[in-house]
């Protein structure tokens, strides 16, 4: 209509529009490779369903906030936690994400006691089961199950010198060059002990002993 005033629209207005629109799935699985610093498949894998993808921001929130970091600093444990474990341990018992016992919160709990060094990454499957079977938080869990990883030399190191005598024969081949019995000897050791010990003060105490 030749009448009417032609409608001008200012950048503010423009602006406060697209900031109402929801974020598209390529915008935020851009967003999570670029400003978290997640892989391609990992970030397409989250941007897949909105659920999938309002489910991890919760989660991540969560983790950041148990673990005093930035997002972009727990963004990587936690995207590989809820693809590799929790999706796992989900389709195994039969359940679906939106209807999980495990809370992006409860998960972050989990994912907080791995990082402080409580318990270890394989004690963290264990809890991760029991956390869907029961409904319970992971510190719980932990607390009532005795799960807590030691990180006791003096525990650690008796265990390590019974393993190295009950395989002289694998001892002898690893100072022979086979160094790849190292994982062997760990193994050993983590059995032994049920998977409570640091994995990390293993490693070096083993470093040690093997000389």
């Amino acid at each position: 209509d030749p009448d009417l005033l032609p409608l001008e629209l200012d950048d503010e207005f423009l602006a406060d529009c697209r900031a109402s629109l929801p974020e598209l799935p390529d915008a935020k699985r851009h967003r999570y490779e670029n400003n978290l610093g997640l892989s391609a498949y990992n970030a397409g894998v989250l941007t897949a369903e909105v659920e999938t993808a309002r489910w991890f921001e919760h989660l991540l929130n969560h983790c950041a906030a148990k673990q005093g970091k930035k997002e972009a600093d727990v963004a990587k444990q936690a995207s590989n936690w809820l693809i590799s474990e929790l999706f796992g341990a989900l389709n195994k018992a039969g359940l679906e994400l939106d209807t999980s016992p495990v809370t992006p919160e409860k998960g972050a709990e989990l994912l907080a006691l791995v990082a402080d060094g409580t318990i270890s990454g394989s004690i963290a499957k264990q809890v991760l089961e029991k956390m869907l079977e029961t409904g319970d938080g992971a510190a719980e869990i932990v607390e009532r199950e005795g799960l807590k990883q030691t990180s006791d030399t003096g525990a650690i190191e008796a265990v390590i010198a019974k393993v190295l005598a009950d395989n002289e024969d694998k001892v002898a081949e690893y100072k022979g060059g086979k160094d790849k019995l190292f994982g062997f000897f760990v193994g050993q050791t983590m059995k032994a002990m049920q998977g409570k010990a640091n994995p990390q003060v293993v490693n070096e105490l083993l470093k040690k002993a093997l000389g």
